[in-house]
């Protein structure tokens, strides 16, 4: 099934069920309040919501009303936890082969991990609002699982079991304040400012084959300033699975429904693909001329996210955005 997360002027807004064509959609109206409450109970609310999907994918929604992206929150406005890791180490040889620096054995058979800021998500079609363009302002194409309760200590061959949801990311980077913040020993904290989702999360069904191996085996698209960029499989060249990542979170902890879990920027070898973010484009370039040319984005800039199904048809809807300068109070 498909679910979002109508604006309402509360925090957590108003959970919402999508047929399967995101063009209409109904109020959970009885069921569950919001995305984090049928996370918190899904063995006994998700079939409830799943009647729904099935009338409205059959045209007969109760109170059914068209399906408009742009009054649409994240999935979960604010959630308990955002952790993003890095599968596609294609993208992190990259751009440290464009800085001259070593590629650790490690990487590859050790997922990277940050925790991000998860108490302010921004919608789908929401601007990204920002103090400068001087920050070097990046978008990240992603793909993300949202779970239910993990133990810690899962293994691998039962953590796919917790994956109860889909989303597509714009994981916001601001490239030159990474430096200094690395510099530092202590990871990133404020060169990644609130992250974007899709309109949609979906259920792993959705995808049909599409979803093997903890692997959604579709192209990935990222259109900056009306020009496609990047449309990268994302099932390719992805070193790690979600139910790796998932692992490797739980390695110490126990994870709680409704931890969002990122790939990273998705990254195929094969430079035909494009890129998913500004810094593998400029990295191609200092590794190929030795100066990077394209430039981060600026006030100004649209990015738009979607991944599309076999037919051509958007499967979470579109994150579709501006870079606009944050106004100050």
């Amino acid at each position: 099934m498909k679910l979002a997360t109508l604006k309402d002027g509360t925090r957590d807004g108003q959970l919402i069920v999508v047929a399967r064509d995101l063009k209409t959609a109904q109020v959970a109206d009885g069921i569950a309040a919001t995305l984090q409450h049928a996370l918190d109970d899904w063995s006994f609310i998700a079939p409830q919501l799943d009647e729904v999907y099935e009338r409205l994918n059959l045209g007969r929604g109760i109170n059914s009303f068209d399906f408009d992206p742009k009054n649409c929150m994240a999935p979960l406005p604010r959630a308990y936890q955002w952790a993003d890791g890095s599968s596609y180490v294609n993208h992190v040889e990259l751009v440290r082969k464009a800085r001259n620096a070593e590629m650790p054995e490690s990487f590859w058979h050790d997922p990277l991990m940050y925790q991000g800021g998860s108490d302010d998500f921004i919608g789908p079609m929401d601007d990204i609002a920002l103090l400068s363009d001087e920050w070097g302002i990046d978008f990240e194409s992603e793909i993300a699982v949202v779970t239910s309760d993990v133990p810690m200590g899962v293994k691998v061959q039962h953590a796919g079991e917790h994956i109860r949801l889909l989303m597509l990311v714009n994981d916001v980077s601001l490239r030159n304040l990474i430096p200094a913040e690395l510099a530092k020993g202590f990871g990133f904290f404020q060169s990644k400012p609130a992250s974007s989702f899709s309109p949609v999360a979906i259920t792993p069904d959705e995808l049909g084959d599409a979803w093997k191996d903890g692997k959604v085996h579709l192209p990935l698209r990222s259109t900056w300033n009306d020009n496609l960029v990047g449309q990268p499989n994302a099932g390719v060249d992805m070193v790690f699975s979600f139910p790796q990542l998932i692992t490797h979170l739980c390695k110490t902890r126990n994870a709680r429904a409704g931890t969002i879990i990122g790939s990273g920027t998705v990254s195929n070898k094969d430079p035909k693909k494009g890129y998913s973010c500004i810094a593998e484009k400029r990295a191609l370039e200092m590794i190929a001329n030795g100066a990077a040319m394209t430039e981060f984005m600026k006030f100004g800039d649209k990015i738009r996210i979607e991944m599309l199904d076999k037919n051509g048809k958007s499967i979470f809807g579109a994150i579709e955005q501006s870079v606009v300068e944050y106004a100050k109070n």
